[in-house]
């Protein structure tokens, strides 16, 4: 018989207690302690921000001279400094510009994110999520060329299934590294990855 799902874990109470809005930010707490994706300096974008509790680690933890942008279809509801800027919208509709504005980035500069982020997942339905996950995810990566620097980082959620392999292949080829891993945080049940990659080739891709 399959173990009923644990909705009240520990990392849930847990981000109760610390203020975070989802226990999605241990995730990202301990990505951030094994791989050093983001410096304390850097501009960050996160795409899929809501709630915003990666956000809100974000603010947290990063110094005053970073910057730190996220976008999301519905809105974010964790407290949040004033320094985050948070937009509502499609990531597949929305102009790379509007992205670069948001973090104050000088028109016509060649100024881009040090580091992208996305914890985006599809409204599952227990078919065909994985494909969707994976669209997402090649959306994220499309965005890569033009709105993350050379030598960036990049770090995005995808779920396990045929599709998988193909995404993870193509981060790559774009970074000059890249794997997966899956925090402790994550739900045993979850079929969630996440695709970390280190030093952004920004090089055109080939078919």
């Amino acid at each position: 018989m399959p173990q009923p799902r644990k909705l009240h874990d520990r990392y849930f109470k847990q981000a109760k207690a610390e203020g975070y809005a989802a226990r999605s930010a241990y995730k990202l707490l301990e990505i951030q302690e094994k791989r050093r994706l983001i410096r304390r300096t850097d501009a960050v974008l996160d795409l899929g921000c809501a709630p915003g509790s990666w956000l809100q680690v974000l603010d947290k933890h990063l110094g005053p001279k970073a910057r730190i942008v996220g976008i999301d279809l519905s809105e974010v509801t964790a407290e949040l400094s004033d320094r985050v800027v948070t937009l509502r919208g499609d990531i597949f509709a929305t102009d790379p510009s509007v992205f670069l504005e948001a973090a104050g980035f000088p028109a016509g500069s060649n100024r881009r994110f040090d580091v992208l982020i996305s914890d985006m997942a599809p409204n599952t339905s227990g078919h065909g999520d994985d494909f969707m996950s994976a669209r997402l995810c090649e959306r994220v990566l499309d965005l890569c060329h033009g709105l993350l620097r050379p030598g960036g980082n990049l770090l995005m959620k995808i779920l396990e299934g045929e599709p998988t392999p193909g995404v993870i292949a193509r981060a790559k080829r774009m970074f000059m590294q890249a794997g997966t891993t899956k925090p402790q945080a994550s739900r045993d049940l979850s079929k969630e990855l996440f695709i970390w990659a280190e030093g952004f080739k920004g090089l055109p891709e080939t078919p």
